[in-house]
């Protein structure tokens, strides 16, 4: 599990959005996202590539803050 840091986000919305992103990600088992902390803790079968990660959370609309915590 990788945890990541994203700003932007305020709402449960926001959380779904950056979920359902993430899990477009080949290998990702599951995202986490904490609202409240502006974090996403994701689940993988494998290593995943930060720009994959961060384009992901771009689509949805928010900034990568740090590429892993």
């Amino acid at each position: 599990m990788s945890t990541y840091s994203v700003t932007g986000m305020a709402c449960g919305h926001c959380a779904e959005s950056v979920t359902e992103e993430l899990k477009r990600i080949a290998g990702v088992t599951a995202a986490v996202v904490d609202v409240d902390s502006g974090t996403v803790a994701v689940t993988s079968d494998g290593v995943l590539q930060a720009a994959d990660v961060r384009a992901a959370i771009e689509e949805a609309g928010y900034e990568l803050r740090t590429e892993q915590m």
